[in-house]
């Protein structure tokens, strides 16, 4: 779809692994339709391990492109508004990760890059991640990462080993 003039395209990548995993993805996006903007393109949810901890308990992760004609910073501020809702209590700090309700990061903003303390664009780790390359490589395969000059398919395709996605996808909510 196409984005309309004076919007942004905003790239979310959501997760879970905690409650009701599936409906807590569900009501934040949601949340994200009422609050931050049309969602363009929504990928298929993905069974993922997770990543940087130990835990049991598997997430549910899918990726999002939304048309949004807010300012970044308040629409970034209204995705911790949505995890706070939806029952998230504590953020990952200094890369120590744990069991979550609801993850809501935003990946990319077109072609912006910004680094301040509360928000950097592109996120600095997402093409190193599976879990949310694999999601993004189905909605915007050939999105740039305004930085990297690659495409999400060719970063999808570089990455290996254990942060590579290969486990199952369910088509639940598949839209695009």
């Amino acid at each position: 779809m196409q984005i309309e003039t004076g919007s942004v395209s905003l790239i979310l990548a959501l997760g879970s692994n905690q409650g009701e995993r599936e409906k807590l993805i569900e009501a934040a996006l949601k949340k994200i339709e009422e609050r931050i903007g049309r969602i363009l393109s929504l990928s298929a949810f993905y069974y993922t391990h997770p990543v940087g901890f130990d835990s049991s308990c598997d997430f549910v992760n899918c990726a999002c492109e939304v048309a949004s004609k807010s300012d970044i910073h308040a629409a970034f501020a209204i995705t911790q508004s949505i995890e706070k809702e939806l029952g998230r209590v504590k953020k990952s700090e200094k890369e120590q990760y744990a069991d979550r309700l609801i993850d809501i990061d935003l990946i990319l903003a077109d072609d912006m890059v910004l680094d301040t303390p509360e928000l950097t664009l592109p996120h600095p780790r997402f093409h190193q991640r599976g879990f949310v390359l694999a999601p993004l490589c189905e909605i915007a395969p050939d999105r740039i990462h305004p930085l990297l000059g690659k495409s999400i398919r060719q970063l999808h395709e570089e990455l290996h080993g254990e942060d590579a996605v290969t486990s199952e996808k369910c088509g639940i909510l598949a839209k695009q």
